[in-house]
C-alpha cells in the first residue's frame, strides 16, 4: 500500500501543478519520460511545467494519496457523466470504439511495441496494481479530436518481469460538457468521470500539519476534504482547483460483455487495489 500511495501522491501532485492550462501543442521537457511524465490524464495540459512540483511537495505527496482512497464515494469530489437512455445508433457507435480498442490492445500486447512507438511507462519501478503507458502525442491529439485507434494510455497489470494489457484510457478535455463527450461515446453505454473542487493545502503549511490536514478522519484538504467550496479553501488558505484531472473513461476489449467491457467499478477499484 505504501508504493500505491507514492504512486498516487506524485500523480496527484504533478496533475494539480500542470493541470490548470489548456491543451497546449508543445512537449514536456525536463522530465524523464518514464520516471515524472502523468499517466495521460495530465496530458492535455502540459504547457504549464514551470509550475512543476518542488522536491517537497513530491516528498509531501505521499500523504496525498489516501485521499484516493473510498474512491467510489467521494461525494462533492467526484464528478461522473449521467447514464442516458440508448438513442438509436449508441450500440453500434460504442462496439466501433471496442473493435478499435481491441485491435489497439492486441497490436500492444507485447509491452515492448508499445515502447518502440512511443509509449512511456510511468514510474516502472513502483509496484502497482495497474501501470499507466501514456503516449502524450496521442494525449494531444485527444484534446482535439476523438480517434479510437490512438488511447492516450495503455493499462497494464505486471506479472514477473512481463506486463499484461487488460485495457486502454481515452481522455477528453475538461472544459468538454456530457453533449461532446456522448459524441465521442455514448453516455447511454459509459460514463467518463473526473475529480473535481479539490482544495490544495497552503504550500507554506508545515509537512506534518499539512499531513495531518490531508490524512485525518476530519480532514479539510484533498479529494476527501470537507473543503469543497472556493470560499472554504480561500479562507483556509489553500489552492482551490475546480477540476484536477481531464475527463478519462477506461475501455477493457478483451471482456466478453458490455458491462465488463464498460466497468466503471473496474475503473474505480484498479487504482484502490494492492
Amino acid at each position: 500500500m505504501r508504493y500505491l500511495t507514492f504512486f498516487y501522491a506524485a500523480f496527484l501532485i504533478c496533475s494539480m501543478a500542470w493541470g490548470q492550462s489548456q491543451p497546449s501543442s508543445s512537449t514536456p521537457s525536463g522530465q524523464s519520460g518514464s520516471q515524472m511524465d502523468m499517466p495521460g490524464m495530465s496530458g492535455h495540459d502540459m504547457s504549464n511545467m514551470k509550475d512543476a512540483p518542488s522536491d517537497a511537495e513530491r516528498d509531501s505527496g505521499a500523504a496525498m494519496v489516501h485521499t484516493m482512497e473510498g474512491h467510489m464515494d467521494m461525494g462533492p469530489h467526484m464528478k461522473m457523466t449521467a447514464l442516458r437512455s440508448p438513442k438509436p445508433g449508441d450500440a453500434a457507435r460504442a462496439q466501433q470504439v471496442v473493435e478499435e480498442a481491441r485491435k489497439v490492445a492486441e497490436k500492444y500486447q507485447d509491452y515492448h511495441t508499445a515502447l518502440a512507438d512511443g509509449f512511456k511507462i510511468f514510474l516502472p519501478e513502483v509496484p502497482q496494481s495497474m501501470y499507466h503507458f501514456t503516449n502524450y502525442q496521442y494525449a494531444r491529439e485527444a484534446a482535439l479530436a476523438f480517434n479510437p485507434e490512438h488511447p492516450t494510455s495503455l493499462l497494464y497489470e505486471k506479472h514477473g518481469d512481463n506486463y499484461k494489457l487488460v485495457g486502454v484510457m481515452y481522455t477528453a478535455p475538461k472544459r468538454f460538457t456530457e453533449e461532446d463527450l456522448d459524441a465521442r461515446i455514448p453516455l447511454s453505454i459509459t460514463q467518463w468521470h473526473e475529480h473535481v473542487n479539490f482544495c490544495r493545502p497552503p504550500k507554506d503549511m508545515p509537512l506534518p500539519e499539512k499531513m495531518h490536514g490531508l490524512l485525518d478522519p476530519d480532514a479539510k484538504f484533498g479529494l476527501k476534504g470537507s473543503i469543497h467550496t472556493q470560499e472554504a479553501c480561500d479562507a483556509a488558505g489553500g489552492t482551490f482547483l475546480p477540476v484536477v484531472f481531464n475527463w478519462m473513461v477506461h475501455v477493457y476489449p478483451f471482456e466478453k460483455d458490455q458491462a465488463t467491457i464498460w466497468s466503471v467499478e473496474r475503473q474505480h477499484s484498479d487504482l484502490d487495489q494492492q
